[in-house]
């Protein structure tokens, strides 16, 4: 009997009449394990389509059961190349089912998943909007677990908006919930690495390190995927932190060993760049790693402060030695186009990282000495300050005087 027969089988078996104990828990079996060969097999319209079939079984299992059959069959769709609006309207159609059959717990996690998946689409203002409703919903029960995960997909979603403030308030009351109850490992790792992340928006990297490190503990531990992502993190957050030492250590070290692949080069090939301070080498290495590096959002948002931040020290580099230069001449050595070292240098200029004009007729940089700050005013306020003390204490003195002749 083929494996696809054996398929069809269980699928007519999942959709018998026997409703016995012992039949139900065997069906359940049976439905994960067709969803999950579904799931390889790249069909997500026939996990759709076994969940719609599915309505009459719900009917005789408790709700409990029917909530981790439904979510489990989501999560197995989403491993389906390319699923995202087949996943959305999937959680729409169970929504309104949901809302049929009075099923509030289920319907919450749905929508919670429905709001994470207008994330990963870019729909922010929908995914808000969910959000909201669901929030004031949840915390009329009371529902903590469910808090959690609701503040923390707004926390993804501000953050996605650049919203900082928003994203920590939400992740704020998504801890606070989440000390409250007994937090699942794999959801207090995405706790973690949104603390980790927003700690390196606000460039606290050392901060930032220990949040991956302990995300990258609990991903690792339950052999989640998402581990590597965090190892890639705390190998960034060392670059960030101009540790290069720290960063071979931890590619080196078990960790990295264990998690070795493209992800991993990649931040090597970034790390030996900084620590070279090669702009060119930071270049070859983007293109030589780009779904690496520029598909992950928190990578690419830092990796362009540090390419911005190895410009600066190798204009700054070249210009030391010149009271005039031809900007010309500086494009020339880092071989980049005219209009970006201008334009460089003019930020450059106007954040005070060095002082000096551009002289765009003669196309030319010229730099001013750095001029030792006048002191004689501060100077001279201290003088009458101690004079002013001196008059003090000598006025003081003669009153004392006259008093002891009176």
């Amino acid at each position: 009997m083929s494996y696809t027969a054996e398929m069809d089988a269980k699928r007519a078996f999942i959709l018998s009449d026997d409703s016995s104990d012992e039949t139900l828990k065997a069906k359940e079996a049976a439905i994960y394990e067709l969803g999950n060969w579904l799931a390889k097999r790249g069909e997500g319209e026939k996990i759709a389509a076994l969940l719609s079939e599915l309505r009459p079984f719900f009917a005789c299992v408790p709700k409990a059961r029917t909530a981790k059959v439904v979510r489990t069959l989501i999560d197995q769709l989403a491993l389906v190349p390319d699923s995202m609006e087949l996943q959305m309207s999937l959680c729409r159609e169970s929504i309104e089912w949901c809302r049929v059959e009075k099923r509030s717990f289920l319907r919450q996690r749905i929508q919670t998943r429905l709001a994470a998946l207008l994330l990963q689409s870019k729909q922010y203002t929908e995914s808000l909007n969910l959000l909201a409703s669901l929030q004031k919903e949840v915390k009329r029960l009371d529902d903590k677990p469910q808090l959690v995960e609701i503040n923390l997909v707004e926390s993804q979603t501000h953050y996605a908006l650049r919203n900082i403030p928003r994203a920590k308030a939400a992740l704020t009351a998504a801890r606070t919930a989440a000390n409250a109850i007994y937090c699942p490992p794999l959801l207090q790792a995405q706790i973690d690495v949104m603390a980790g992340t927003l700690n390196a928006e606000e460039k606290d990297f050392k901060t930032a390190f220990s949040y991956f490190y302990e995300a990258f503990e609990n991903f690792d531990s339950a052999g989640s995927s998402r581990a590597v992502d965090c190892l890639k993190y705390m190998l960034l957050s060392k670059i960030m932190m101009n540790a290069p030492e720290d960063v071979s250590a931890i590619i080196n070290g078990k960790p990295g060993t264990r998690h070795s692949g493209a992800a991993i080069e990649a931040m090597r090939a970034v790390a030996a760049a900084h620590q070279a301070r090669s702009l060119h080498d930071f270049e070859a290495a983007l293109a030589a790693h780009q779904p690496q590096l520029r598909n992950d959002q928190i990578i690419s948002r830092h990796l362009d402060s540090l390419y911005d931040m190895l410009l600066q020290e190798n204009i700054c580099r070249i210009i030391e030695p010149y009271s005039t230069v031809e900007t010309a001449h500086i494009a020339t050595l880092m071989k980049l186009p005219l209009s970006t070292i201008e334009s460089k240098l003019s930020h450059m200029i106007l954040d005070k990282k060095f002082r000096g004009i551009l002289d765009a007729g003669a196309g030319c940089l010229i730099v001013f000495d750095e001029q030792s700050a006048d002191t004689t005013y501060e100077q001279s306020l201290e003088t009458l300050s101690n004079m002013g003390k001196v008059v003090d204490a000598l006025y003081e003195k003669a009153q004392k005087l006259a008093v002891a002749k009176a």
